[in-house]
């Protein structure tokens, strides 16, 4: 499909990534506009059939995108399917020409009756224009703990190993646990989402990730003055997350944050509220849960 922009013609594409001058545009117009490194992401095999660009393109230069990626959300135990929009940008020299207006409602057009929950993460700079597809912004919850310094026996605890990204055996493990592994919470969690579990492993957290030998999880973790962050727990069995995250602590822990929403019966959690730029487009009849926290391994 052809569209004429002033004296450019664009063309509508999506679903590209076997198309290499198309992808390496398209590698090259996400790192400028959002400094992401995609490249050993796709070489690695992590990009799947879930994710899906929806991209305007002038010969092989793609100049807009609105991509798709397909999860599945666990709503109090139910899983329903859900859309999660990302990586939205426009080349400077095509913005102002309504091009991402274009591609959501094409988004729209071939996702909004298969899905019960279409969502995603803005910027500032962007708040106003997801309204207008439906849209409507949702307060996320911060849940964490405190932990007195000293009382664990953690912080180099033996049983749990550094893993190393750049090591070859280190990365497939990481990603065969990640395959099978169960949802974090049946309150609200994500499945589906390997592909973006993987970059973030990747590119974001290479150097925080533990595995807890008896347990057999991978933790995604960082300690940073006085709180122990935990961004997620790659589990395949049932698990008490506050004693993972009690092993987890170190010595000067006082406070444990987590990235994502326990279980309910989690006790002793403190709730504050985190403003993350997320927009919900409800659907089906299924109301979007209030109080929870979307993975933050799992957030396009």
């Amino acid at each position: 499909m052809q569209e004429t922009q002033g004296m450019q013609e664009l063309e509508w594409i999506k679903d590209y990534k076997d198309n290499e001058a198309l992808r390496t545009s398209f590698f090259g117009l996400a790192a400028d506009t959002f400094g992401l490194q995609l490249e050993s992401w796709y070489k690695n095999g992590f990009w799947n059939e879930r994710y899906i660009p929806y991209s305007f393109a002038r010969g092989n230069q793609v100049v807009a995108n609105v991509s798709v990626n397909l999860l599945e959300l666990i709503v109090h135990g139910v899983k329903t399917r859900a859309v999660q929009l990302g990586t939205v940008m426009t080349h400077p020299a095509y913005r102002e020409r309504g091009l991402s207006a274009r591609l959501m409602n094409k988004v729209l057009e071939d996702y909004a009756d298969q899905c019960e929950f279409m969502y995603l993460f803005a910027n500032d700079s962007v708040l106003d224009f997801y309204p207008k597809f439906g849209f409507r912004p949702v307060e996320e919850q911060l849940f964490s703990m405190e932990c007195t310094p000293g009382s664990t026996l953690l912080g180099g605890s033996a049983g749990i190993r550094k893993l190393e990204i750049a090591r070859s055996g280190d990365l497939e493990f990481i990603s065969t646990l990640a395959a099978e592994r169960l949802p974090i919470s049946n309150r609200l969690g994500v499945t589906g989402a390997h592909g973006l579990l993987m970059f973030y492993c990747l590119n974001v957290f290479s150097e925080d990730l533990y595995y807890l030998e008896n347990e057999d999880v991978i933790a995604v973790c960082r300690q940073e003055s006085g709180r122990l962050e935990i961004y997620d727990l790659i589990i395949t069995k049932p698990i008490a997350i506050r004693d993972i995250a009690l092993k987890l602590a170190g010595s000067s822990t006082e406070t444990i944050v987590f990235h994502f929403t326990p279980d309910a019966d989690e006790p002793g959690l403190a709730v504050s509220s985190c403003h993350s730029g997320l927009f919900v487009r409800t659907c089906g009849s299924l109301p979007y849960p209030p109080d929870v926290k979307q993975p933050a391994t799992s957030i396009a």
